[in-house]
């Protein structure tokens, strides 16, 4: 008897743990409008971007920088910056339907907005100039102007963190 009932007991807490997976499944499934996909894709970007520049601020911080690996990065920062604009689609900010950090203002602000990915765009050209040429102590000053680049526009056109 004892063991029939543990076994009930097992039977209907493994169906719910299923049935909890499978919801959860099925709130984080893919986004099937071009909006969600838009909203993914510009998140796995900047993951990449996160992580290139990432890597050059971690080299610079060796005592013995590869000024390969910072050459690198540096070019994949530019890359990835210089196809930021179509990373922001009409219809991939808040009504996607995917949680994003991406404000209203991108698309209601779109000339600033522009402005701001420009400057970007700009100093990851630079970053990727000085770079190549291999002086640590202009990469570090032309990192802290990429950074700040970055900053002005998270500052203007994305939502803090909730954490």
């Amino acid at each position: 008897m004892a063991l029939r009932m543990m076994t009930a007991a097992f039977a209907l807490a493994a169906g719910l743990g299923l049935a909890a997976t499978g919801a959860a499944l099925a709130q984080d499934a893919a986004p099937t409008t071009p909006g969600g996909k838009a909203v993914l894709a510009r998140q796995a970007h900047y993951k990449d971007l996160g992580k290139a520049f990432g890597g050059v601020n971690g080299e610079l911080r060796k005592d013995a920088p590869d000024k390969a690996a910072i050459a690198a990065g540096a070019t994949t920062v530019k890359t990835l910056a210089d196809g930021l604009p179509t990373w922001f689609p009409k219809g991939s900010g808040p009504e996607a339907g995917v949680k994003t950090a991406a404000k209203p203002e991108i698309w209601t602000d779109a000339a600033g907005f522009a402005a701001a990915v420009a400057k970007l765009q700009g100093e990851t050209a630079k970053l990727q100039e000085v770079a190549t040429a291999g002086d640590l102590d202009a990469i570090k000053a032309q990192v802290r102007a990429t950074g700040g680049a970055c900053k002005n526009c998270h500052d203007q056109y994305r939502a803090p963190d909730q954490h």
